[in-house]
């Protein structure tokens, strides 16, 4: 195999074994939490919809989907170059993000066993699904001759502390932004089965529903804590991770424009829909939202995609280190005023239409 198909541009640990991506602010993130306090949540307030969708867990309607047929026994020697290098980090991407998922839950599961049952068998089987998902596209990065060290990976990674209420936010955001990815790229390609270049994306319609108990979960799980939803910190909190989801999936998708011209879609209208649509599910638990539709919101972001294509231009400039700081330093300052412009624009209050009372 030509040495330029079979790993273009990555760097290996070892023969066959992908560096991981460095980690940035816009990779996913290993999280852990308090896990004394999540052990002592009273489920009581929204005991019945947990128990239920511990039975949906427990029903594992995707046990027998994962298995590759005979369509992946090919050469994917086609995917070269350029595509070939975005196809593969994506799949990393997603493994990484998956895999983050696997071992926050699992530990979860772990940690909570004897003190909060019912948490623990949920956290334990979400954790099923997404080493499920993890293994899934790590052996679709190996038909490209790569793959990952996922045990490397768990003890190379910095880990994220956040208290239970914001691993709820985070990971709720995480599994129906997933959701709204998944189906609505397998719905575009089941339209337009010519874009289909790879066959990862069928498996996308049943994959898409795991992400989506997984999220009714953590909207069942909030609502049996009202004090993470029903007061003025929450609604800060729930505004900061909408825009800090919706803009990292932005800008990381917009410098991978290519990627999803491979597979046919426009990567800045396929990311506004995902927005409108994760932003809209969001309004069923979160007390706020945040006005997407707002012209504003779009305009920021791509200062900030423009700021960041600058960013990496001077970065793979030859200029000295030391003088690309000064270069660099004000369009870190600029995409620093439009976050914070775009976090300070009027949300949309979701508290009147869910009957929460403050």
């Amino acid at each position: 195999m030509v040495d330029s198909l079979k790993k273009p541009g990555f760097e290996e640990m070892r023969p066959g074994v992908k560096i991981p991506a460095k980690e940035t602010l816009l990779t996913p993130r290993f999280y852990t939490t308090d896990f004394d306090e999540m052990a002592r949540m009273d489920l009581s307030p929204n005991q019945e919809e947990l128990e239920a969708i511990l039975e949906e867990f427990r029903a594992d309607y995707n046990r027998n989907h994962f298995v590759r047929d005979g369509e992946f026994e090919q050469s994917w020697d086609h995917i070269d170059g350029e595509k070939r290098q975005l196809f593969v980090e994506f799949l990393e991407r997603s493994c990484t993000a998956e895999f983050s998922g696997f071992l926050l839950y699992k530990e979860l599961g772990r940690r909570l066993k004897d003190k909060n049952p019912v948490l623990a068998e949920c956290f334990t089987l979400m954790s099923r699904d997404e080493a499920r998902h993890a293994g899934f596209l790590n052996k679709a990065m190996s038909d490209f001759n790569l793959s990952l060290d996922l045990g490397f990976l768990t003890k190379s990674r910095k880990y994220t502390f956040f208290k239970p209420k914001f691993i709820f936010y985070a990971t709720y955001l995480s599994e129906k932004i997933g959701y709204w990815r998944y189906i609505t790229i397998y719905r575009h390609l089941e339209k337009h089965p010519e874009d289909r270049i790879y066959p990862i994306f069928r498996f996308f319609e049943n994959w898409c529903q795991d992400e989506n108990r997984h999220g009714d979960f953590f909207d069942a799980l909030m609502k049996a804590q009202p004090q993470f939803l029903n007061d003025w910190k929450a609604k800060l909190w729930c505004r900061f991770f909408l825009l800090s989801v919706f803009a990292t999936m932005y800008l990381n998708d917009t410098q991978r424009s290519d990627f999803y011209a491979a597979i046919g879609l426009d990567a800045r209208e396929y990311d506004k829909y995902v927005i409108e649509k994760t932003n809209e599910t969001s309004g069923r638990v979160f007390p706020v939202i945040l006005d997407v539709d707002n012209p504003e919101f779009y305009d920021r972001l791509e200062i900030c995609v423009r700021n960041n294509e600058k960013l990496t231009a001077i970065a793979s400039s030859n200029t000295p280190k030391f003088l690309q700081f000064f270069q660099k330093l004000p369009l870190y300052i600029s995409n620093g005023w439009q976050c914070l412009r775009l976090y300070l624009m009027k949300p949309i209050d979701m508290t009147s239409q869910q009957g929460i009372v403050h």
